[in-house]
């Protein structure tokens, strides 16, 4: 299950998605936010999908990648389905057991939710689907940049925030190898009562602790061997420029808000 967590990656692909200005794409997935979120219709849905679908073919990433990941989230999006499935009396009755009752209402709102859902997680991972970390880093940076006249620390927290997604990855390996390795001892990880496995996941969490720890102070210790001294007077090695690809990209963007807002008034 923890191979199936893509949160984080990168996929270096060639695909006009793959050259676009890093700080174009964050502004896309934020529109996209916007735009899934305007309203509770299908249209929204509809609109929603197409981008996502657009996004896609463009970014050449397979689709098994996204559905690597939808699957660790699937226990979840079931769960919330059946809470909204039970607990929402909106609507027409149609099935009643004693105090249990489905409605239309409530069917709806399952279906609606785990489809927002979905959409959002395959939408967003293609912003670290895309974008290296370092691409990222700068992104971040240059956007927050404004918020240096007030001096906010603006390249250590985007410095923090890329190092946070790059590790994300490594956690997940290192968490794999320690879980096979105390299964190889005959430690039992999957039975027993809720208590024996919360029990269970000590011998995990301690080892990957010392590991977490053993490689922030690896980075910054590397950090400081190349004379890493923050952001003042930092040059990088590639500059981020807009081209027309990325203007265009925003239009038609734009254009998804647009048409998401307007179908949703219209209703």
């Amino acid at each position: 299950m923890l191979k199936d967590i893509t949160i984080g990656q990168y996929f270096p692909v060639e695909s006009v998605l793959h050259r676009m200005d890093p700080r174009f794409k964050i502004v896309f997935t934020v529109l996209f936010i916007v735009m899934l979120f305007s309203g509770n219709s299908i249209w929204t849905l509809a609109v929603g999908c197409a981008f996502v679908l657009m996004v896609q073919l463009l970014s050449k990433i397979p689709l098994k990648m996204s559905w690597r990941s939808i699957k660790p989230i699937l226990p979840i999006l079931i769960f919330t389905a059946l809470l909204n499935l039970l607990f929402i009396d909106s609507g027409e009755v149609l099935w009643k057991w004693k105090f249990i009752q489905i409605t239309e209402g409530g069917i709806t709102t399952s279906i609606f939710m785990i489809c927002r859902i979905v959409l959002l997680i395959i939408g967003t991972s293609m912003l670290t689907y895309t974008t290296s970390p370092i691409l990222l880093t700068d992104a971040i940076e240059s956007l927050m940049s404004p918020l240096k006249k007030i001096r906010f620390p603006v390249h250590e927290m985007a410095m923090m925030m890329s190092i946070a997604l790059r590790f994300i990855p490594t956690l997940l390996e290192e968490t794999d190898k320690i879980m096979s390795a105390q299964k190889a001892r005959g430690a039992s990880l999957d039975s027993g009562t809720a208590m024996q496995r919360i029990k269970a996941m000590i011998p995990i969490l301690i080892p990957l602790f010392v590991s977490a720890f053993r490689r922030a102070e690896e980075l910054a210790t590397a950090m400081e061997c190349r004379c890493y001294r923050g952001g003042e007077g930092r040059t990088r090695l590639r500059q981020l420029k807009a081209s027309a690809r990325d203007y265009w990209g925003l239009l038609i963007c734009l254009l998804f808000v647009a048409a998401s807002i307007t179908l949703n008034l219209l209703q």
